[in-house]
């Protein structure tokens, strides 16, 4: 003898608009953090930098800065402190130095106690194979829990034009759609160039807390896997560079429309710079 019982699934799409709104706004509330921490990842020229500076709300992150060493920024959105650290961006046709490599991973210890999400930032264009070996080898630093924590944020959206993102990734073939099964298909699109009240950071937002809320709480590196890159990346600085390094990220640019936002310089770690006299 059948039931005439709906199932749960069957009772859900039963759902009228309205009460599907109420129990959409119920999860975004249940799932809302009080405290966001994101990091940006991606090689040079694709918007990461801009990509912060539209969460941040001001221009406080260029490239110029994060070029080789993190940049920490903090500040207020939507009534909560929200931290963006800018990682140096990786080359496309070649390996990642080492030193920037080491900095990359150190930028985890920049939002204690861990990151919510790593942003990987990728401007909607080609995706290559090469694109997607430099991915793999940079994310790797992280060991492969990170994953589960990084959604791909895509920008240069105006090249979409009526293309759906969707669409986009079908087009571009494996090499893309092999990030996108590796972030769990967890992807947004941003326009760095709309000012004022951004209509697409609140669903940023809401995905990087759905993340949270899937994966159990925020990014831990593992004490063993940031040994084994720490042995494993040798700097090779001279005393000059050195110091022209650390002059580079030192001083934040004051944006008077920003005021909530607090400025956080990062030094290059102490093992940088043991042995070197100013």
């Amino acid at each position: 003898m059948s039931s005439n019982r709906p199932s749960d699934s069957t009772a859900d799409d039963q759902l009228d608009p309205e009460e599907q709104k109420h129990l959409a706004a119920a999860t975004r509330e249940a799932n809302r953090l009080p405290e966001l921490r994101l990091i940006l990842l991606g090689w040079r020229w694709p918007g990461k930098s801009l990509t912060g500076n539209t969460i941040l709300g001001c221009e406080e992150l260029r490239l110029e800065r994060a070029a080789e060493f993190c940049v920490k920024r903090e500040t207020e959105v939507d009534q909560r402190k929200v931290t963006v650290v800018d990682t140096p961006g990786w080359f496309s046709s070649q390996t990642t130095p080492a030193d920037y490599q080491q900095e990359m991973v150190r930028s985890v210890t920049l939002c204690p106690p861990g990151p919510h999400a790593f942003l990987l930032v990728i401007p909607v264009g080609m995706f290559t194979e090469t694109d997607r070996a430099r991915i793999e080898e940079n994310v790797a630093l992280f060991g492969e829990d990170v994953w589960k924590h990084t959604m791909l944020v895509f920008t240069w959206a105006e090249v979409l034009k009526d293309r759906s993102i969707e669409r986009h990734i079908r087009r571009e073939g494996r090499d893309l759609q092999w990030v996108v099964d590796k972030c769990k298909k967890r992807y947004h699109v941003i326009n760095n160039y709309i000012f004022g009240e951004h209509p697409q950071l609140p669903q940023l937002m809401e995905k990087v807390e759905k993340i949270v809320a899937e994966e159990g709480g925020y990014f831990t590196l593992k004490t063993d896997e940031a040994k084994t890159q720490s042995q494993t990346q040798s700097l090779n600085l001279n005393t000059n560079s050195l110091k022209e390094n650390r002059e580079l990220g030192a001083r934040p640019k004051q944006n008077g429309s920003c005021n909530s936002l607090r400025a956080t310089d990062v030094n290059p770690p102490q093992s940088l710079v043991e042995g070197v006299s100013d």
